[in-house]
């Protein structure tokens, strides 16, 4: 066995022109990614949810969202795969989005940042992996609008990965979930600040505090906030007033959010999100799903408002009857749609399961 190499590394990569599914063209996208693990082993991609990043592993002294399931001896275990994590386009953590500079007019692209879709990400994936020298992975996995990527990543290129593992995601992005995007939208877009999307830099929108309540409301179930809060109130730090503890922590997550994300990209990404349906012109996502070559396993959780285990069923029992090999495992958690990100004591060893299950193989990649 070659000897292991698990630094963890962050980079970007250039592609020097994008066609988007809209017919519009980026010139000179950059695509950010971690890259962690064992570069002599076989590939594993994670793709990030909706306010996520390429930092899924992190370091020591500033763990990543899955730092816990990603390291020596975890779940994804980083002596025996090399995992690559990377921030989709249209993002705000280094990859071409809102934030970024247009390389024609030398300007922020803003609120002209034209629209992208979850194919658009995944073709400058794979686009951004074939500049890193990768033809071929072990899995994608990923959750929420991470899990649509693993399913696109599926249909668009069939032959790519071994295992599909898609978690907190349906086939399409229901009305539901749709309704919730359109409250967060409009906060934003009636901000008095919002200027029609050319805010000023660093400008605090309180419409994007509000649309990341809205979020946390839909991401945990109503059992685990009763718990958590019980009606417990406090003083406020003026001491003039009590207010219920439910208040003070949305009103301090609202105000963290707008101080590391971006208020056009959020608006990219809940766009990106709702046109988010894997049938759209491919007959209906039942025959979408039967391009699929890889294994899939899809991870539902229960108390999940806005991908219910109920359709995550269905979209197996499609992939069975297409002949594909394909596995259901639902998650019982008060987390609900957050599932994914905690209690990796629950699923983690299923995912660790299906990596092993094949004999691994040296690789040699740049």
């Amino acid at each position: 066995m070659t000897e292991c190499d698990c630094k963890t590394t962050a980079g970007s990569v250039r592609i020097e022109r994008l066609v988007l599914e809209s017919g519009e063209v980026l010139e000179k996208v950059e695509i950010a990614y971690e890259r962690v693990g064992n570069k002599n082993r076989e590939l594993i991609i994670v793709c990030h949810a909706l306010t996520g990043n390429q930092f899924a592993r992190g370091s020591e002294e500033e763990k990543g969202w899955w730092h816990s399931f990603i390291g020596p001896e975890s779940y994804i275990d980083t002596n025996d795969y090399q995992v690559i994590t990377m921030n989709v386009l249209g993002g705000c953590n280094g990859s071409t989005g809102p934030t970024s500079l247009n390389p024609i007019t030398g300007e922020k692209y803003g609120s002209k940042f034209p629209s992208v879709t979850i194919r658009d990400m995944v073709h400058a994936q794979y686009l951004a992996l074939r500049e890193l020298g990768y033809s071929e992975a072990k899995a994608v996995i990923g959750g929420s609008l991470g899990g649509m990527q693993v399913l696109e990543w599926g249909i668009l290129y069939p032959d790519y990965a071994d295992i599909l593992i898609p978690m907190a995601v349906t086939p399409y992005f229901t009305d539901y979930a749709l309704a919730f995007n359109c409250i967060g939208r409009r906060a934003i877009m009636t901000d008095p600040l919002w200027n029609n999307g050319d805010y000023q830099e660093n400008e605090m929108l309180k419409g994007l505090e509000i649309a990341r309540m809205v979020g946390l409301v839909t991401y945990r179930s109503a059992s685990l906030f009763n718990h958590r809060f019980n009606r417990e109130q406090k003083r406020t730090k003026d001491d003039s007033t009590v207010e219920y503890q439910v208040d003070s922590y949305m009103k301090y997550q609202g105000e963290k959010f707008t101080r590391r994300f971006d208020a056009n990209s959020y608006l990219c990404l809940l766009e990106a999100m709702d046109q988010y349906d894997i049938g759209w012109e491919r007959n209906g996502w039942r025959q979408a799903l039967s391009q699929i070559k890889s294994k899939v396993c899809m991870i539902g959780f229960s108390k999940d408002l806005l991908y219910p285990t109920s359709m995550i069923r269905e979209a197996v029992e499609a992939l069975k009857a297409h002949g594909i090999s394909a596995s259901f495992v639902e998650v019982e958690t008060e987390f609900g749609h957050d599932g994914f990100l905690v209690e990796f004591d629950k699923w983690g060893m299923e995912v660790k399961r299906l990596l092993e299950e094949k004999e691994r193989r040296e690789v040699t990649h740049v």
